[in-house]
């Protein structure tokens, strides 16, 4: 086929492969390009635990997930969303179901064989994979920067098309790719680019060395966290986290993330707000701990009278002290509200995600990048950053999509004026 008709896809997380689909099935020559042995690495990362594709609620409610980028994702969301997503794994052979908490997984819960039956369908439809390519960016003599280099075991190799989709995801996890050395080439040409920072990520606290050595790895059930920032958004929420030697993480810390990185950033530091029981009232709380103990020790009369021990009654001696937990009145009041102090986020390769990214207005309508014709841009790429639960795999598709229909109409376009 012509160049015309070629359209080269670097990223082979899923918003790469979802464009490469849309593409090959609009009879376009597809060349995918990766710079790691395989496709889908973080993929199938995520899928370890149980593949979460997306989220069952309904959409009015799934979009609102995306913050200050709801604008400009929710577009992308009506033309390929959750039920588009369980329509498409069905299409593939894989059936999927709703889980108690409302996220949607594949029957057997592995991300592996629908990878598999996404692969072959592709080569299928004639996309052609080139492992280990590194992009290098466009040839210095080219005009376009669809003229593309890229850095290969035998040695630098170049390749043209007449459109690029960018799929080079953001900087967690880069030993699985996504490392955003593509940041500074973007830059260069004039593609404005929010710095990467860690998204869905952990936090340090500090802890002493006791607290860190007794009870990292610890998970923290059934608690609830709230927290206000300096600009009044307040997030309260019941769920689970797990304690780590140098602070907190896990799902409901990464619920938070996004607010408490960006008070650290603003200010410092960032306090939550730890309610260890709450399920119970300050009342029940209050009337329990001043209940007599008699010869007991403050640990056994607050676990037979509240279950408080192990992670929780440790975290209370972390941050009253001995002297501060003995105080009865202070002590029901922190039981549910115990104050964290955060100082860091933890660093973006170790996130599940990333926020920042290529700006939305350095991009048309079509995800093409202004200063860059028949560039496109889509998936953790991109400036947004969500919650875990299916959000982050459902937006990263329907970027994907998107862009591939952005090069669609470009290219009709383009023939329509030949």
């Amino acid at each position: 086929m012509s160049i015309e008709n070629t359209v080269a896809v670097i990223g082979g997380g899923p918003a790469g492969l979802m464009a490469a689909e849309v593409l090959s099935a609009a009879g376009r020559q597809v060349h995918l390009y990766d710079a790691m042995p395989s496709v889908g690495r973080k993929f199938l990362l995520a899928g370890r635990g149980g593949l979460n594709l997306t989220h069952s609620e309904d959409l009015e409610t799934f979009v609102t997930r995306f913050g200050e980028r709801r604008a400009q994702i929710e577009p992308l969301l009506r033309a390929f969303g959750p039920d588009a997503l369980r329509a498409w794994a069905q299409g593939l052979g894989i059936e999927t179901f709703v889980g108690t908490s409302g996220r949607v997984f594949p029957a057997d819960m592995k991300a592996a064989p629908l990878l598999r039956a996404w692969l072959h369908r592709l080569r299928a439809a004639g996309v052609q994979f080139h492992m280990r390519h590194r992009w290098l960016g466009g040839t210095e003599e080219a005009v376009s920067p669809a003229a593309l280099r890229f850095a290969t075991p035998a040695g630098e190799v170049h390749a043209e098309a007449a459109a690029v989709v960018l799929a080079l995801g953001g900087a967690s996890w880069p030993r699985l790719g996504s490392d955003g050395a593509w940041v500074p080439w973007l830059q260069a040409h004039g593609v404005a680019v929010d710095a990467l920072q860690p998204a869905n990520c952990g936090f340090d606290a500090g802890w002493s060395e006791h607290f860190s050595t007794r009870f990292a790895g610890q998970p923290f059930k059934s608690v609830a966290i709230a927290f206000t920032d300096g600009q009044g958004r307040h997030f309260a929420r019941k769920g689970e986290f797990v304690a780590t030697a140098t602070g907190i993480e896990g799902s409901l810390v990464y619920a938070a993330s996004g607010l408490l990185r960006d008070e650290i950033a603003a200010h410092g530091s960032a306090t939550l707000l730890l309610d260890l029981l709450p399920d119970r009232s300050a009342e029940q709380v209050h009337a329990a701990v001043m209940h007599p103990r008699g010869s007991r020790s403050l640990s056994s009369h607050l676990k037979s009278r509240l279950g408080l021990d192990g992670v929780k009654a440790g975290m209370l001696y972390e941050v009253l002290g001995r002297e501060g937990v003995q105080a009865g009145e202070a002590l029901s009041r922190a039981i549910k509200s115990l104050p964290i102090r955060l100082t860091a986020a933890r660093p973006v390769a170790e996130a599940i995600s990333s926020a920042g990214g290529v700006r939305f207005d350095a991009l048309d309508e079509h995800l093409m990048a202004r200063s860059l014709p028949n560039v496109f841009c889509a998936g953790e790429m991109l400036d947004w950053e969500a919650p875990t639960g299916g959000y982050l795999l459902t937006a990263s598709m329907a970027s994907g999509a998107a862009a591939a229909r952005g090069v669609l109409r470009c290219m009709q376009e383009s023939s329509y004026k030949t």
